[in-house]
């Protein structure tokens, strides 16, 4: 038996739950031993020193690693990089490579984003059968939401990050879509036995009257511009710096689900709260933003049929990722009756979400 809380911006459940779900089979990651890790790293030309800390990362295997040699550290411009392993058979390396390629846009741009380093005319690399990639390591804190004045701060910085985004498209990366985020993950979630047969059709009866929703929303905006985003910009994906020392202010981290959207999904994720306290979030982040780009009002109303398409993504996140031994440790409650009537119930609430009025600002 275990305990499920599931949060989304100031949406709880809180469950008790039964695990019933297929077995984990032997995963990729089992083989990445920490003298993999090192190894990997020494086969660029960077030496680690013994020390290596794993980094808190379901998606990926990211580990902070101290270097020993001075070549290492002339090139990695310190003693301590990160080292992300990607997951493999996620991303082809097109993929990773595109995403590299718009972090190195907006460090071009003075944008603060953290990208990968350039290691032997290369920022991917391959060892052992798996591609990675090496960091500086960027201390910081979580943002202090609450604050008007740093929201303010990370509107304008998030307008930054659309401008240049908004340059080019992705060739290959994908689009965050009813089709991408709803649909798909229906197919996934169908494919095993994810769904138990007393839940089954209830969730496929509200996923179909959300999905619905959604889509008549996404209609009446009309034509909206997709640019490329960080897609999934919540507060543990931005680092502090207080004022007064180098650097000051947010930097952004993580573009591993960068792909193509709607300017506001970048901005939602950092509201919380009830109504009036969202409004008045949003009011500072646009605020910040329309001081270097202007903002399209109508994108407002898709806060949330985006929320609901990642709720339901989220599902289909763990199913996929089921056969990774740490996902059976850190979720125990997936694949429950409880969990899929917990995911019902939040999709009924959003259903009614869907259709009240939007925040304006």
């Amino acid at each position: 038996m275990g305990t499920h809380q599931s949060a989304d911006n100031g949406r709880m459940t809180l469950t008790q739950t039964t695990p019933d779900v297929p077995k984990p089979a032997i995963h990729a990651y089992e083989s990445l031993t920490p003298d993999v890790v090192l190894d990997a790293l020494a086969s660029i030309g960077l030496v680690g020193d013994g020390r290596l800390m794993a980094l808190s990362s379901y998606e990926n295997r990211v580990y902070q690693i101290h270097l020993e040699n001075s070549v290492g550290k002339a090139e990695a411009s310190g003693d301590l990089v990160v080292a992300k392993f990607y997951r493999p058979d996620r991303w082809t390396d097109a993929q990773i490579m595109e995403e590299h390629a718009f972090a190195n846009e907006l460090m071009a741009a003075e944008v603060p984003v953290v990208g990968a380093l350039e290691l032997h005319s290369h920022t991917l690399h391959h060892f052992n059968g798996f591609a990675f990639s090496v960091s500086p390591s960027r201390g910081g804190r979580r943002p202090e939401l609450e604050n008007f004045e740093v929201l303010e701060w990370i509107g304008r910085f998030l307008a930054r990050i659309h401008t240049v985004g908004s340059a080019k498209p992705f060739v290959h990366r994908p689009v965050l879509d009813l089709q991408t985020f709803g649909w798909a993950s229906r197919a996934v979630l169908l494919s095993k036995n994810y769904l138990p047969l007393d839940m089954e059709s209830r969730w496929l009866k509200a996923f179909e009257v959300a999905m619905q929703t959604a889509t008549a929303v996404f209609e009446s905006v009309g034509d909206i511009k997709n640019i490329r985003l960080h897609g999934d910009c919540h507060p543990g994906n931005i680092l502090w710096t207080p004022e007064g020392l180098p650097g000051a202010g947010p930097h952004f981290v993580d573009l591993d689900d960068a792909r193509s959207g709607p300017a506001v999904q970048d901005l939602w994720m950092l509201l919380s709260g009830d109504r009036p306290q969202c409004l008045q979030q949003l009011g500072a982040l646009v605020d910040g933003y329309e001081e270097f780009r202007s903002f399209d009002r109508r994108e407002l109303v898709l806060i949330e049929p985006l929320r609901t398409l990642r709720l339901i993504h989220y599902s289909a996140w763990l199913a996929q990722r089921w056969h990774d031994p740490i996902f059976p440790i850190n979720f125990p409650w997936f694949g429950s009756s409880d969990y899929w009537k917990g995911q019902v119930d939040m999709l009924e609430e959003q259903t009614e979400a869907m259709q009240a009025a939007p925040l304006v600002v």
